[in-house]
């Protein structure tokens, strides 16, 4: 009996967990090892913070997606000026490729510690070819069916703090009680946490995703509160489940890396490399394939945004179910973006670079569209019936006041502080 709960759950969960799994990334978990090494627990609480906003975000973009049977982007493209479209187009692509950049980098380096005798530029090569293979060759269906069990592996992230004994007491205390520490590096791992949790391509991938399940299914139907319901409860679990990754992540290097005295963490790789020594090879090796995984899913999430973003803009066919003949723009931009990201690596940016530039032009669109978002889905001329309720005003509104600071923090601590 709960076998069979536990299937009919498992095929009703599908872009909540993608886009949540895709939130834990390569990059984002370079951040979160370096939260942990450099602070200890005390960066704990801000995970429990972010679930809140990061599912109001989404939920909201599900809903967009559900009620108008459109992307984020063609909502914008037909009740807002197209100087707003324009914008969000110019500040989007940079990013989202810095972002992949950095990710497949992030990968290649994880490969080549794995296989010594490979290089990392072949291992970034490799898993290029093989992503773009993936996305081109496979339909919509096959895609999000190997990306939701492609989010299982990040369950090795769950095993790791259990390799040794933990402070239970001490950890608990710290993710409830919040620590603060009013300094540039404090303040800049709390934004960078926030960035990567909170980031603008989710949003558009999240109604995206909605609109294509619904297509999929054949789903005809007027949207009603069972099937905003069940979206929710899919997003829910999701962003939960990227949280707890998040958490887990902080955890490992916090007691593992801290303790040891190893505060300073740049990339995955050393985060992966330092644990080997400390914590063990089978530690070390769960923690490299959980790198590995989470690149598999984000990546196609990041460049797939992209694609959509594009092609929503310029009125051009899309769709992850569409044959390459018949989508060639749709499929041209994933592939031109993974190959500009896979060239950032010969070209003299470095992942930390990318990431750098990344999260500034995140932070500075992701407040704009935050409040696009929550005034959309005020609107009951795009909404009807399917507007916010109050709570989800209040937490929406949260959400933008604290990444409206996270962004002006950011931009003071990198060109002034």
């Amino acid at each position: 009996m709960k076998s069979n709960q536990l299937l009919r759950f498992w095929k009703k969960i599908g872009p909540g967990l993608i886009t949540g799994s895709s939130d834990d990334d390569p990059s984002g978990i370079a951040t979160y090892s370096q939260a942990g090494a450099a602070f200890g627990l005390t960066t704990l609480w801000a995970t429990l913070l972010s679930f809140p906003l990061m599912a109001v975000m989404q939920e909201m973009c599900a809903r967009i997606g559900l009620v108008t049977s459109q992307g984020l982007t063609g909502t914008l493209k037909k009740y807002y000026s197209k100087p707003i479209l324009y914008l969000m187009l110019l500040f989007s692509f940079p990013a989202i490729v810095l972002n992949i950049g950095a990710d497949i980098a992030g990968m290649g380096a994880v490969g080549n510690l794995l296989f010594p005798a490979i290089e990392a530029s072949y291992f970034s090569v490799i898993f290029t070819v093989l992503l773009v293979v993936s996305i081109v060759y496979l339909p919509y269906k096959k895609i999000t069916a190997l990306l939701k069990y492609l989010c299982i592996v990040l369950l090795v992230y769950f095993v790791v703090p259990f390799l040794y004994t933990q402070d239970w007491l001490q950890i608990f205390k710290a993710t409830f009680v919040p620590t603060l520490h009013f300094n540039k590096e404090f303040i800049g791992i709390i934004v960078g946490i926030l960035g990567t949790t909170i980031s603008p391509y989710l949003f558009f991938w999240q109604a995206t995703m909605e609109v294509e399940e619904m297509k999929h299914q054949k789903k005809h139907l007027i949207v009603n509160k069972q099937i905003i319901s069940d979206m929710k409860q899919d997003v829910d679990f999701g962003m939960g489940f990227s949280g707890l990754v998040a958490w887990f992540i902080i955890l490992t290097t916090g007691t593992v890396l801290f303790n040891s005295g190893i505060h300073q963490i740049d990339t995955v790789e050393q985060a992966a490399k330092a644990l080997q020594p400390i914590a063990g090879d089978f530690a070390y090796l769960l923690f490299a394939i959980g790198i590995i995984g989470t690149g598999f899913i984000a990546i196609p999430v990041l460049s797939g945004s992209l694609s959509y973003i594009f092609c929503e803009t310029f009125g051009w066919k899309e769709g992850l179910d569409n044959k390459f003949s018949d989508a060639k723009p749709f499929y041209m931009i994933i592939i031109v973006s993974l190959i500009i990201g896979l060239s950032l690596n010969y070209i003299g940016i470095s992942p930390i670079q990318a990431l750098i530039y990344s999260a500034i032009l995140y932070g500075l669109t992701a407040p704009v569209l935050i409040g696009i978002i929550l005034h959309i889905c005020n609107n009951k001329t795009v909404m009807g019936q399917f507007t916010n309720s109050k709570s989800t005003n209040f937490f929406g509104l949260i959400t933008l006041v604290v990444m409206a600071s996270a962004s002006i923090a950011l931009l003071y601590l990198q060109f002034i502080g």
